[in-house]
C-alpha cells in the first residue's frame, strides 16, 4: 500500500483557538444555547426544554461548545449545569459581545429565553 498525503487521519481538534471558537459559534443550535447561557448557569434539562431538542442532541452540542472553550460544566449528582466560560482572548471577548447583540436582534432567541425561564420555574432537577 502506498503512503501519501491521504493516508494520515485528519484531526479537527487541532484547529487554532479563534477558528475553533468561530466554528462552534456559527451553528444555529449552539448559538441558541450560548444565548441562553448569557443569563448564567443552567441545567441541561432546562436547556433541552427551552430549545425543544432531545437531551442527546443538546448534550452533543454542549460537548462541542465545551471542547471549543465556550462553556464550563459543573456536575451535581446526575445533572450537568453549564455556564459560559470567561473569554480567553480578544476574539473570544468580541464573540461574546456579538452574542449579546445577536440576542437583542433575534426574536427567536427571546422566545427561547421565555421557555427557559418557565422550565427553570418548574425545576426538574
Amino acid at each position: 500500500m502506498r503512503s501519501g498525503a491521504y493516508s494520515t487521519p485528519v484531526s479537527t481538534t487541532t484547529l487554532p483557538g479563534p477558528e475553533r471558537l468561530i466554528r462552534a459559534f456559527a451553528e444555529p443550535t449552539r448559538l441558541r444555547l450560548l444565548a441562553l447561557l448569557l443569563e448564567g448557569e443552567i441545567c441541561v434539562c432546562d436547556l433541552t426544554r427551552a430549545l425543544g431538542v432531545p437531551q442527546p442532541t443538546a448534550s452533543r452540542h454542549l460537548a462541542n461548545l465545551r471542547r471549543a472553550g465556550w462553556v464550563r460544566v459543573r456536575k451535581d449528582g446526575l445533572w450537568c449545569h453549564y455556564s459560559l466560560a470567561p473569554a480567553t482572548g480578544p476574539v473570544h471577548a468580541s464573540l461574546l459581545e456579538c452574542l449579546a447583540q445577536c440576542r437583542a436582534e433575534m426574536p427567536e432567541l427571546e422566545s427561547n429565553e421565555a421557555r427557559c425561564k418557565a422550565a427553570r420555574a418548574e425545576r426538574c432537577c
